[in-house]
C-alpha cells in the first residue's frame, strides 16, 4: 500500500500534460502534399494562434487532431489521451470554419442537443447563461433560420463552449461578425485563457491574433515556416529613414548595422538584437559626416503582419539559425 500511495503521490506532483500534442503529421490529398512534418503543442491555458495562406495545411492540422481527417502519419494527443480513443474529444468544444444548424430549431434546443451529443449533464441556466456570454440571451426562444451570419457564427461559439471545454479549437471565429463582435469574441478568448483552458485558433485577421495569442505557428505550403512567442517572433526592431545622398560609403555604413533594403529615398534597417543604446545616434551622426541629408528617422518594431508576410515570402525564418 505503502509503494501504490508513493505512486499516486509521485504521478500527483506531475504537471498536467499539453492540452495539443502532435508529432509528425503528414496528409496526402492524391498528389498533393497538403501537410508535410508537422509537429507542435498547446499548453494548458495557452492561447496559441494557427497562421498562413490559403492552402497552407491549417484546417487539414486542425481535422487530424480531432478525429476527423485520418493522418497518413504522425501521432496526436489531445488532453493527454491518443486522438484515436473517442474520450480524448469528450472535453473538447469545436467551432468549424463552415457550419450549419438545422434551421427549425431555436437557439436553446440547438445547445440542448450538443449537450445530449458530448454527453455531459448541463443545467438549462447554464446553457442559457452560455448564450448570454455569447450574446444571445434575448435569442433563445429564436429559431435558428432567422438568425444573421453573425449570430450564426455566435450560436457556434456557444455550441463550442457549452459543455465545459478544457480545450477549445476555433476555425475563423470571427468570419462573419462586425467590430463589436470580434471585440466580444477577443474578450471571450482572454476570459477562457484566465479560467485554464487553451485554444488554438486559425484566423486570417492577424490583428487580432496579435491581441490574444501566447504563441504561433506559421504554416507556409503544408510545412512549419516559423514558431514561437509573440515576443520570440515580433523581437527584431527596425530603423527607418528617409535619407538623400547616399553613396557607397554611406550605403556601407549602414550596411554595417544591418539588413538593409531600399524604395526611392526610404531605407530600412534591420537593427541587432542586443542593440546599443547608442548606436542608432551614432549612425545618424556618421551619415550626416558622410553627406547625407537625413529628413526622417524613425525606430519601429514589425507587426505580427508584417513579420508574417516577411516568413512567407522568402520561405523561412530568418531570425532562427
Amino acid at each position: 500500500m505503502t509503494e501504490l500511495h508513493d505512486a499516486e503521490a509521485m504521478i500527483s506532483d506531475l504537471p498536467p500534460s499539453p492540452a495539443v500534442w502532435c508529432s509528425g503529421l503528414h496528409k496526402r490529398y492524391r498528389r498533393r502534399t497538403a501537410v508535410d512534418g508537422v509537429s507542435f503543442t498547446v499548453g494548458r491555458g495557452e492561447v496559441m494562434g494557427l497562421l498562413g495562406p490559403n492552402g497552407a495545411g491549417k484546417t487539414s492540422v486542425i481535422k487530424m487532431l480531432l478525429g476527423l481527417v485520418r493522418p497518413d502519419a504522425g501521432e496526436v494527443l489531445l488532453l493527454g489521451r491518443s486522438a484515436r480513443d473517442p474520450r480524448s474529444r469528450s472535453r473538447v468544444g469545436y467551432l468549424p470554419e463552415l457550419f450549419r444548424y438545422q434551421p427549425w430549431l431555436t437557439a436553446a434546443e440547438v445547445l440542448a442537443l450538443h449537450v445530449r451529443l458530448a454527453g455531459v449533464a448541463v443545467p438549462e441556466a447554464e446553457r442559457r447563461e452560455c448564450l448570454g456570454t455569447v450574446g444571445l440571451a434575448d435569442r433563445a426562444g429564436d429559431r435558428v433560420g432567422g438568425f444573421s451570419k453573425g449570430m450564426q457564427q455566435r450560436l457556434g461559439l456557444a455550441v463550442a463552449l457549452v459543455a465545459r471545454p478544457e480545450l477549445v479549437v476555433l476555425d475563423e471565429p470571427t468570419s462573419a461578425l462586425d467590430p463589436v463582435g470580434r471585440a466580444d469574441v477577443r474578450d471571450l478568448l482572454l476570459s477562457l485563457r484566465e479560467r485554464g483552458v487553451a485554444v488554438l485558433l486559425n484566423s486570417h485577421l492577424i490583428g487580432e491574433v496579435e491581441r490574444v495569442c501566447d504563441r504561433v505557428v506559421i504554416l507556409d505550403q503544408g510545412r512549419i515556416a516559423a514558431s514561437g512567442t509573440l515576443p520570440e517572433l515580433l523581437g527584431r526592431r527596425e530603423l527607418r529613414l528617409r535619407l538623400d545622398g547616399v553613396g557607397e560609403r554611406a550605403a556601407a555604413r549602414l550596411a554595417a548595422v544591418g539588413r538593409t533594403t531600399r524604395s526611392g529615398d526610404a531605407f530600412t534597417v534591420v537593427l541587432p538584437a542586443e542593440e546599443e543604446s547608442g548606436a542608432v545616434p551614432g549612425l545618424v551622426a556618421d551619415l550626416v559626416g558622410l553627406g547625407v541629408r537625413v529628413h526622417a528617422v524613425e525606430p519601429v518594431r514589425i507587426s505580427l503582419e508584417e513579420r508574417l508576410l516577411d516568413i512567407l515570402r522568402t520561405g523561412h525564418d530568418e531570425e532562427r539559425p
